[in-house]
């Protein structure tokens, strides 16, 4: 696995990179496939450098990306948070894939089918679906001076197209709390999304 280091507008000391390095060891131990461990340190400001540094973590490798990001007073310490949460990501990953091989799956379809009962999935309410389907979701018109500390940021991906599990898997992997896809069963958008301990929901869209 190579490991990558770089940094913006703070330097990267031989010892930062064996430090790095070392814990690369581990993961690589962890996932032998693993192709890549880059590791980004940038300094939030550069003026001001008691504001602390940021850390980026990003693996590639055979299946999904695993991405980690934290801030610390110095590069050690956000490294050392955001290298905890990638760790924390592959263990959820493998208990999910050593739970899995123990029971039997069950398809988007049986389990709508099902009202979501046999995997413990409450659906959003029809009207909250409509709503968002049809975009006829009210909004308070305001004036373009008036402020507001409400912040709407957009992003576009392309669209994967994914098994519900794929899915579950790519969320954890990322560190998200859900995650947009398309389904493979029902060739529509849909997102999971995580509630209690190992248990996920599933909301999915239909113009029926």
């Amino acid at each position: 696995m190579d490991v990558h280091i770089r940094g913006k507008n703070v330097g990267i000391t031989d010892r930062f990179k064996s430090y790095v390095e070392s814990k690369a060891e581990k993961v690589e131990g962890l996932l032998p496939k693993a192709q890549l461990f880059e590791v980004s340190v940038s300094r939030l400001s550069d003026r001001s450098p008691k504001h602390g540094d940021r850390v980026e973590i990003t693996m590639v490798g055979p299946g999904p990306v695993i991405r980690s990001e934290s801030v610390g007073g110095d590069k050690y310490s956000a490294f050392d948070i955001a290298y905890a949460r990638v760790l924390e990501r592959i263990r959820r990953l493998k208990d999910r894939r050593t739970e899995r091989r123990g029971r039997g799956r069950t398809s988007l379809g049986d389990a709508a089918a099902n009202d979501f009962d046999m995997v413990d999935v409450t659906p959003a309410p029809l009207e909250v679906l409509e709503s968002v389907a049809t975009g006829s979701v009210p909004t308070v018109p305001q004036a373009e001076e008036d402020y507001s500390p409400v912040v709407i940021r957009t992003k576009e991906f392309p669209a994967e197209k994914l098994s519900v599990e794929e899915a579950v898997d790519q969320m954890e992997l990322v560190g998200h709390d859900f995650f947009l896809f398309m389904d493979t069963e029902s060739e529509r958008p849909a997102v999971v999304y995580r509630r209690k301990g190992w248990n996920y929901g599933v909301i999915s869209l239909t113009t029926e």
